[in-house]
């Protein structure tokens, strides 16, 4: 990656000294995502067990824990929620692989590829709706009010999974309707996990939407580089083929940029590519990508991204917590996988 320089200066040197900030909070999640999903059917078990030992950042838990802290929320409320956001999100990356045809996630077999379709599909309504059981079972929450976030979500990024479907083998899709596309599919996620942290810690109307705001240009960050890292990662790293959008027929940002500014026959190779999923000519879309400025182009978008949330965190109270949620709009933008 080209990206050197942080958005902003923080006094955490990556995304591990944040974790270790709320060490005890994420060990409890970790702890809460091993036991709180149970089934008394084996088959859900093995599937959630498979995905959980498999990892993650555990990004939006983490957001969830920071928001709240920062606002000065400490009570045991905020660990469960996280636990059922990072439900939410492994229901949507099992519902992902099944639509996309995935076989890879994280360098390991998809859960559609270990099992079926039907089971991935099937599980990932169960955590949906363990998810909200968990928030049912707490007290002293505004149940209601983060109920009608989570409802609220849920439809947006099922919005946003059909937008793209229905995108997908589109190579005219304009930049902001594809930018849409990242603001309902990965950054509502990003934004529930902020805003629950606000609405705990029972913010004003106006904190809760800097919450929100700094969730979403947070997740539409992270997705942005991840366009990047398609078209020039080393797949042993992000744990998934170079190219692999491509070959879904997914015109992301390099893609539709590189077609607005490359030759005329450079439009008509990545025309064809996305039209097909034809990733044979990969080799050389890549050297177009590069030569278009396409991943430059996408780099700053993403660093322009981060700005924002950070932007928007400028309205909370000056803490550790706060600074700790600007590293993760540095790292949004600075990883390699």
């Amino acid at each position: 990656m080209a990206l050197t320089h942080p958005v902003e200066h923080s006094t955490f040197a990556d995304i591990e000294a944040v974790r270790q900030l709320v060490m005890a909070e994420m060990a409890t999640i970790n702890e809460l995502l091993k036991s709180e999903h149970q089934s008394q059917v084996p088959l859900i078990n093995q599937v959630i067990e498979y995905i959980i030992d498999n990892g993650g950042k555990r990004l939006r838990p983490l957001v969830l824990i920071l928001m709240s802290r920062a606002f000065g929320y400490k009570d045991t409320a905020a660990p469960v929620l996280a636990t059922a956001i990072e439900f939410m999100h492994t229901a949507t990356l099992l519902h992902d692989d099944v639509v996309d045809e995935s076989l890879l996630r994280r360098g390991n077999k998809t859960a559609n590829a270990v099992w079926s379709n039907q089971s991935s599909v099937l599980v990932g309504d169960f955590l949906y709706s363990r998810a909200f059981q968990l928030i049912l079972n707490l007290e002293n929450i505004p149940a209601k009010e983060i109920l009608a976030c989570l409802a609220t979500a849920t439809n947006l990024i099922t919005e946003g999974e059909v937008l793209q479907l229905a995108n997908r083998h589109n190579p005219d899709i304009a930049i902001n309707d594809y930018l849409t596309i990242l603001e309902y599919k990965t950054g509502k996620l990003f934004a529930l996990a902020a805003q629950i942290g606000s609405i705990l810690a029972g913010t004003s109307v106006s904190l809760q939407q800097a919450a929100t705001e700094y969730g979403t240009r947070l997740g539409i960050a992270f997705q942005l580089i991840d366009d990047v890292l398609d078209y020039q990662a080393n797949p042993q790293k992000t744990g998934k083929n170079v190219g692999d959008d491509l070959i879904e027929g997914s015109p992301t940002l390099p893609l539709i940029y590189a077609m607005q500014y490359a030759s005329s026959a450079e439009r008509q190779l990545i025309r064809q590519a996305i039209e097909t999923g034809n990733a044979e000519n990969l080799s050389e879309i890549q050297r177009i990508i590069a030569t278009s400025g396409a991943i430059a182009y996408t780099e700053d978008c993403a660093i322009e991204q981060a700005k924002l949330a950070i932007a928007a965190l400028h309205k909370l109270p000056n803490s550790r917590y706060r600074d700790a949620l600007a590293t993760l709009a540095n790292f949004a933008v600075k990883r390699d996988h």
